[in-house]
């Protein structure tokens, strides 16, 4: 497989290497639907022989593997430090890209483009990169290290960390912490999560008196239909004041709730038997009481009119979000570091979801960090890319970082 051209500045045998591997990776297809991992499976293999680092692939569900290097700790008997990256990767529209999406292209500016390069492939080589760089400088650290690649996050990581920290094997791990992904920002700040907003998705039945489109019936499906979207519209106008009034707030701060499908009707001067309305909602760990929201939702479809009722796709349960304060010494450790290098964070609810959620949700605290500050937010759009220099910049960041966290005991 070819190589990345390096850019002329960057004389270092470890950038060139670090370029190279991420390179490689990137042009590993594994997007979604129906990814096939082995290709993941032997690059990370190969990674594990360079660093001279014991590999494990857990099968916990066929053709889903997880992928897990290890760097033993001089006490490993101390609680791990986790680092998490995902292998898979949305879909791509090819039609939609300057360059090839699985090409890795290195353009006249240094920017790196393909579908994975802040969404998370990025990290993943990073964490490995920044090991090897402090194996090579002779740094030893307390605590043992695994670094995780899992299948699936981009499908929810049903098959992927939501049963693997489930397992035996993950307890065997003994995780004290976790590193996972946050997003690119556009300024120089750097996005840190501690929590997640809960995932609601649901489909509202509105059944009503069928017949013809010339008549004026009474309680058809489409009048129950006006009246539940008046009241979900009126709550999600008031979470949009909310925001305005609250300058510093981003959306994770407040309840997100959109009408994504409607369904219903055969054709055009029939009136249908029912209308069916799917939502997706966002509800964040603070500000909204659970239980309250769910009885509100079915005190509208009772208003609405007779059989009215909702029907729950998704409906996750608060998890307590990771304290970044002084009782956890690992954020205290991450902060040192962080405080040592210049960084300037800025501490945010994620607004979608990451496999972090699901090591929360078993008791571990776990902290969501992607070095890439002055960069687009790209997310899921055509032309992903991450400059070499940031990405180059994050490896160093991962080394003060790990050092930190991995010597901290108290």
């Amino acid at each position: 497989m070819a190589s990345c051209p390096l850019p002329p500045t960057k004389k270092n045998p470890l950038d060139t290497q670090a370029i190279n591997n991420f390179c490689e990776y990137l042009r590993i297809p594994s997007v979604h639907p129906n990814i096939n991992y082995d290709e993941c499976v032997r690059f990370l293999q190969k990674q594990a022989k360079t660093l001279d680092l014991p590999i494990k692939v857990h099968n916990v569900v066929p053709k889903k593997p997880i992928v897990v290097l290890t760097w033993v700790g001089t006490e490993p008997n101390l609680p791990s430090i986790f680092l998490n990256s995902h292998m898979d990767v949305v879909p791509v529209y090819e039609d939609k890209w300057t360059h090839k999406p699985f090409s890795a292209h290195i353009d006249e500016h240094n920017n790196i483009y393909a579908r994975g390069t802040q969404d998370m492939k990025s990290v993943g080589i990073q964490y490995l990169e920044a090991i090897r760089r402090l194996k090579q400088r002779g740094v030893a650290l307390k605590r043992t290290i695994h670094v995780s690649f899992v299948p699936d996050e981009e499908t929810g990581g049903i098959d992927g960390m939501k049963k693997f920290v489930h397992t035996t094997e993950f307890k065997e791990m003994n995780v004290g912490v976790a590193l996972d992904e946050s997003a690119a920002s556009s300024t120089d700040a750097f996005k840190v999560y501690y929590a997640e907003r809960c995932l609601w998705q649901f489909h509202i039945h509105c059944p009503g008196n069928p017949g013809h489109g010339s008549l004026l019936l009474e309680n058809t499906a489409g009048e129950r239909v006006a009246y539940i979207l008046k009241k979900i519209y009126e709550f999600r106008n008031e979470q949009v004041q909310m925001l305005k009034d609250n300058p510093d707030w981003i959306t994770a701060d407040v309840t997100t709730i959109n009408l994504t499908k409607i369904r219903g009707g055969v054709q055009t001067n029939v009136i249908p038997p029912e209308f069916v309305l799917s939502f997706d909602c966002r509800i964040p760990p603070k500000g909204i009481d659970f239980e309250k929201w769910e009885k509100t939702i079915n005190q509208w479809c009772k208003e609405a009119g007779k059989g009215v009722w909702v029907e729950f796709e998704h409906k996750e349960s608060p998890i307590p979000p990771t304290k970044l304060d002084n009782s956890n010494i690992y954020w205290v450790a991450f902060k040192k570091a962080t405080d040592k290098m210049g960084l300037t964070l800025k501490i945010e609810i994620c607004g979608g979801a990451t496999d972090a959620c699901y090591v929360r949700d078993v008791g571990i605290p776990a902290i969501g960090f992607s070095p890439m500050n002055n960069t687009p937010i790209l997310l899921h759009s055509h032309d992903k890319y991450l400059n070499v220099d940031t990405f180059l910049k994050g490896i160093e960041i991962y080394c003060e970082i790990l050092t930190s966290m991995g010597n901290k005991t108290k």
